[in-house]
């Protein structure tokens, strides 16, 4: 299996805009001004009050004006995450896009969705699919040529550039005609509509053995490859399991498969054996702290229990140039559900997003794309589009520390 040193690539950046008035948003989203200050309030406090898990809370510290600015030094200096990479995967507004626009005065459906979240001020977008309401401009489906023709419209329309989406990666290796075909329409797709990545939302496979991360990685270079050749970045998004402990040595179990770890991850190993010019990562900031608290103890080959606490922000930026994508999503502690954490609106948890920013830095080359994935609700249809804005003024605010 090769291995690849690390590679650099190009960055890519666009210019920003202004925020919308807090007084259209709240009109927008058909919520009194009492129940929206209220609502803006008591999430702001419980970014203050929540514990702190081994590092202080991003606090939401101006919802001013001045926040779209790269320097800001009533605030504390240079923002964090400049204005035109303030971005949000719309998985955590999918029951806007996925609302009947004939029942409803909310935002429903793509277009309206875009006009929302272009007044919070998002300038970036991540796909989860391309599919909406049947009721909505376009109808259900937009997974093909002249529906990615209609949402790039729509996208310039309000000035928002799409970044990635969640698509399809091939399941047959190799590739059967029929995935490499189902492939290159989803390039096509990602083109028509401006991407420069394309990726998936799961992990290149589950297994804790090294044969099989490295079955993974020929697949993913040969994949990658085809993606470069059409001007496109292709990502895997991981989650917590992806930095647990490979298995390659030790006593072998009854099927010959190793049992011990020489305490290296699974996904470092998949850096090191997969094609930085072709192979790209999206880190999901939460789950990669899940991990940390999960994943710190592993047995070696001799048997011994060794300790290894997981770095995220290490990681980065030791391979800074492959994580072209986060996902930026909050979390308060847990002690019950297995996990450490509790997803809740970005800035109004205890990841400390400050020090992460700050210390792997190229803000102008990183996307972070926010999510909650506890966002929508089924009592409160307003709820997610709410809480993208909390979400967008709380990124807006990040300075970096003064020393």
């Amino acid at each position: 299996m090769t291995l690849y040193p690390e590679h650099s690539a190009p960055s890519r950046t666009d210019a920003a805009t202004t925020d919308a008035p807090d007084e259209g948003l709240r009109r927008t989203l058909g919520v009194g001004r009492r129940s929206f200050l209220s609502t803006c309030t008591a999430v702001a406090a419980g970014a203050v009050a929540a514990p702190v898990f081994g590092a202080a809370p991003a606090l939401a510290q101006d919802r001013g004006r001045g926040q779209d600015h790269d320097h800001d030094h009533g605030h504390g200096g240079q923002v964090l995450v400049p204005p035109h990479k303030r971005g949000i995967i719309l998985y955590t507004v999918r029951d806007a896009t996925a609302r009947d626009p004939l029942s409803t005065d909310l935002p429903s459906g793509f277009r309206e969705v875009f006009k929302q979240l272009a007044r919070h001020g998002y300038r970036q977008v991540e796909f989860a699919g391309y599919r909406q309401h049947a009721n909505a401009p376009g109808g259900a489906d937009l997974e093909s040529v002249q529906g990615a023709k209609l949402l790039r419209a729509w996208l310039d329309d309000y000035g928002l550039r799409a970044q990635g989406n969640h698509g399809f990666i091939p399941s047959s290796w190799p590739l059967s005609t029929a995935d490499l075909d189902t492939f290159k329409k989803h390039l096509e797709i990602a083109n028509i509509i401006g991407m420069d990545h394309m990726g998936t939302g799961g992990d290149p496979t589950g297994s804790s053995y090294r044969a099989d991360w490295d079955v993974a990685a020929d697949k993913w270079n040969a994949l990658g490859e085809i993606a470069r050749r059409e001007g496109i970045k292709l990502y895997t998004h991981n989650h917590d399991g992806a930095y647990g402990f490979l298995l390659d040595g030790g006593p072998l179990d009854s099927q010959g498969r190793p049992t011990r770890s020489s305490g290296i991850r699974k996904l470092e190993y998949f850096l090191k054996v997969t094609d930085p010019r072709v192979v790209w990562l999206e880190m999901d900031i939460f789950w990669a702290h899940v991990a940390q608290y999960k994943f710190h103890t592993y047995t070696a080959h001799d048997g011994s229990t060794r300790e290894n606490v997981f770095d995220p922000a290490r990681l980065v930026a030791r391979n800074n140039k492959r994580y072209p994508l986060f996902h930026a999503k909050d979390g308060v502690v847990s002690t019950t559900n297995g996990m450490g954490y509790e997803m809740v609106p970005f800035g109004t948890g205890v990841i400390d997003y400050t020090t992460f920013f700050s210390r792997i830095g190229e803000r102008n080359y990183h996307n972070p794309m926010v999510e909650d994935d506890n966002s929508p609700s089924a009592t409160d249809p307003g709820q997610s589009l709410r809480e993208a804005k909390i979400s967008y003024d709380n990124m807006a605010a990040l300075r970096k520390r003064r020393h």
